[in-house]
């Protein structure tokens, strides 16, 4: 596929699978991230995970061998307080989730309340109580509008699955019969709002990640370039079994460190 290149491109790109796994980078991401500084290429890191800040992340990466600033994180918590900024500015909700999402909605001026909320607020978190399930599930009923941060269902821990976002999403959608609005990959709002925050068009940029059905996805129906690196998610076969392509894929994001400028010629 041929791809005209612009002067100077954007990069988004995925966390998990693209620049770390669990708790190691992978290998060759601290270079290709220099590499993008060296050259004054704009970039974004991009997690579906809720539950910690930017400030957060940044430690996180750090402690495994990469410096990223924290303007340079995008969460689907931060994508998900934009989105609620333009929908209802100064609007009302119960949150069932970490800081990560308590701290952006506070940040847009949003009251976090259980009495009559204008949204019923789904995000990430490692202790889902039944309590607040509950009290999530009755304020559905009697008229909030339900929000999820991001449809993934499951997540990977040290000690094996969890269920995630998606899973708790659907409990609340099976008892009360309205299903969540999902802010997060695959939903191209969340590739929109980080342009929007970039002040960058999608003519110019291109997603990087592991994933076809959330990350070359999402960057397919933004309008972004696409490419698929195979240290994640998706490999060869099953990239596949999809109806649509990226339009470059590669082994890691190391493959396209000494390319920066030109990653299609790669």
């Amino acid at each position: 596929m041929g791809v005209t290149e612009p002067s100077t491109w954007t990069y988004l790109m995925d966390m998990d699978g693209v620049l770390v796994h669990e708790e190691h980078m992978v290998p060759g991401a601290d270079e290709f991230v220099a590499a993008l500084r060296e050259n004054g290429i704009p970039f974004m890191v991009f997690t579906n995970n809720s539950i910690y800040t930017p400030r957060d992340l940044r430690a996180r990466l750090l402690r495994s061998g990469l410096d990223i600033p924290e303007e340079a994180i995008w969460t689907s918590a931060l994508a998900t307080a934009q989105f609620l900024e333009q929908q209802r500015p100064g609007g009302s909700a119960f949150v069932v989730g970490e800081s990560g999402l308590t701290t952006a909605l506070h940040n847009i001026g949003y009251v976090l309340t259980d009495r009559d909320p204008d949204y019923v607020i789904l995000g990430e978190t490692r202790t889902y109580s039944f309590e607040a399930i509950t009290k999530a599930i009755r304020l559905v009923e009697n008229g909030a509008r339900f929000i999820a941060t991001n449809p993934d269902e499951k997540g990977p821990s040290r000690e094996g699955t969890l269920p995630a976002t998606g899973a708790v999403a659907a409990l609340i959608e099976r008892v009360t019969g309205r299903a969540p609005y999902y802010v997060g990959k695959p939903n191209p709002l969340m590739m929109r709002s980080a342009l929007r925050h970039l002040g960058v068009h999608s003519e110019n940029t291109l997603m990087i990640g592991d994933r076809m059905d959330t990350d070359v996805r999402s960057g397919l129906e933004s309008g972004l370039q696409t490419i698929l690196v195979l240290s994640g998610i998706s490999d060869q076969d099953t990239a596949e079994l999809f109806p649509y392509r990226p339009t470059k894929v590669v082994r890691s994001i190391a493959d396209l460190r000494d390319h920066v400028t030109d990653p299609f010629q790669a």
